[in-house]
């Protein structure tokens, strides 16, 4: 009779503890976090880790804290793998539809476009445009998406070259232009690139829920197929990569694809950062206040406005997860919940958080690229992700953010910040530090 009432207390116990369990262990993950919306992981050093490059998970190892066995034990030997008969299954993509290709002497036609007026605007992608959106590009004045069309994002990265070279802002294409420009148009705007086995070998997200708590649930925010990571690559527009190589086979390593050539990231170290409301444009000033790189920008909303006045950059860091919280910025759909959305290309702040010292604010990149400067923002200030991860590189702790409507040029821009920024750790507009991120 002992022996049964033992266990019937022992059951009743266990199902109690399974109850709580998942309870408890819900109220632990869902504990809001108290600074910037992303989280990057937290340093003892005194704030954040220096950004790190994105690495995907690796395979499983034995627990470095397991209790080895003692000397002498012999290991059993695991079985050989079987060989397989038939080659591994490639990873998941996307199904696209089919595009209608571009002419087939398009890309002679960019690499060749004569150096004169932009040509009249069409629906589709012209060879001078795509010359003058990759030159652009190179030169570090971005073009956004590179789309061969006409737009504002053109037209505003032309004004920033000018500024950069101390020529009135026109945003009007002329012989000057084509004359700066000549110094990164030294090889053709069109080459090929050879799909290797690392870039379709995923992993891939071919169906990416717009759901913020379907997304919480992946292991990442990865891209949807080998297109999309190869557009990011090369700044390119998915459906123009596509319509120049009507018949490649994205999955398939080995297979040659014309790509436009970017060249390499800007060097140039930014101290300080304009962020244009009226233009929609980032600046990224030198010391002596030149303009050394631009980006189009998406700056908050009518709803949600970005900050205005001079702040400075907080922490920056790569890859981040991405905290949701609905009682302190906006709702998203009928998720009330905090909810932690893994990093990757498609995270709602992209690959790059650069935070500000006004508590969730900050600069960050975007997984629609084509959409910069299209649509709104929820008040930060948001980047291509190729955007984003350059300006990284080139900032740091403290450098002065300021949010005004009419962009100064280096000729009338002050010579040193305007107002007394606050220390990089300092709390500011009652910031509390962010505790570490729950991984």
């Amino acid at each position: 009779m002992l022996v049964v009432l033992s266990r019937m207390m022992l059951t009743s116990s266990l199902v109690v503890l399974c109850t709580a369990a998942p309870v408890l262990a819900q109220q632990w993950r869902e504990q809001p976090d108290y600074g910037y919306e992303p989280s990057p992981a937290y340093d003892q050093r005194g704030y954040y880790p220096e950004p790190q490059a994105y690495e995907r998970p690796q395979p499983y190892s034995r627990d470095p804290y397991e209790v080895p066995p003692p000397a002498g034990y012999a290991q059993p030997q695991a079985a050989p793998a079987p060989v397989a008969s038939t080659p591994a299954p490639a990873a998941t993509v996307a199904r696209r539809a089919p595009v209608a290709p571009l002419p087939a002497d398009f890309i002679e036609q960019v690499n060749s476009a004569p150096h004169g007026a932009l040509p009249a605007k069409t629906d589709k992608p012209d060879p001078v445009i795509v010359m003058l959106q990759v030159l652009l590009d190179r030169a570090h004045v971005s073009p956004g998406v590179i789309d061969g069309r006409q737009g504002g994002n053109l037209t505003k990265a032309i004004s920033a070259l000018q500024s950069m070279h101390n020529l009135p802002a026109t945003g009007k294409l002329g012989p000057d232009i084509w004359d700066i420009l000549q110094s990164v148009a030294d090889r053709p705007v069109m080459t090929d690139y050879t799909i290797t086995a690392k870039d379709v070998a995923g992993p891939f997200v071919p169906d990416m829920p717009k759901d913020y708590a379907e997304m919480a649930k992946l292991p990442a925010l990865s891209y949807r197929d080998p297109v999309e990571a190869l557009a990011e690559r090369f700044h390119m527009d998915e459906t123009f990569l596509r319509r120049l190589n009507p018949e490649a086979d994205f999955n398939q390593p080995g297979t040659i694809i014309a790509v436009v050539d970017v060249g390499a990231n800007a060097k140039a170290k930014v101290a300080h950062l304009v962020a244009d409301a009226s233009t929609r444009q980032l600046l990224g000033y030198n010391e002596n206040w030149d303009v050394v790189v631009a980006y189009p920008a998406t700056i908050g909303s009518a709803a949600l406005p970005s900050p205005s006045g001079i702040h400075a950059v907080k922490a920056v860091a790569e890859n981040p997860d991405y905290w949701y919280r609905p009682q302190v910025n906006f709702q998203q759909g009928d998720n009330t919940k905090a909810l932690r959305l893994p990093g990757g290309p498609n995270n709602p702040v992209g690959t790059v958080w650069i935070g500000l010292d006004k508590p969730t604010y900050g600069i960050h990149g975007s997984p629609e690229p084509s959409k910069i400067d299209k649509t709104n923002s929820h008040g930060c200030l948001r980047l291509t992700n190729w955007d984003a991860q350059e300006l990284v590189k080139l900032v740091k702790v403290g450098v002065d953010v300021e949010f005004v409507d009419q962009t100064p040029t280096a000729s009338v821009a002050p010579a040193a910040p305007a107002a007394p920024r606050p220390a990089p750790y300092q709390a500011a507009d009652g910031y509390q530090e962010m505790p570490p991120a729950l991984r």
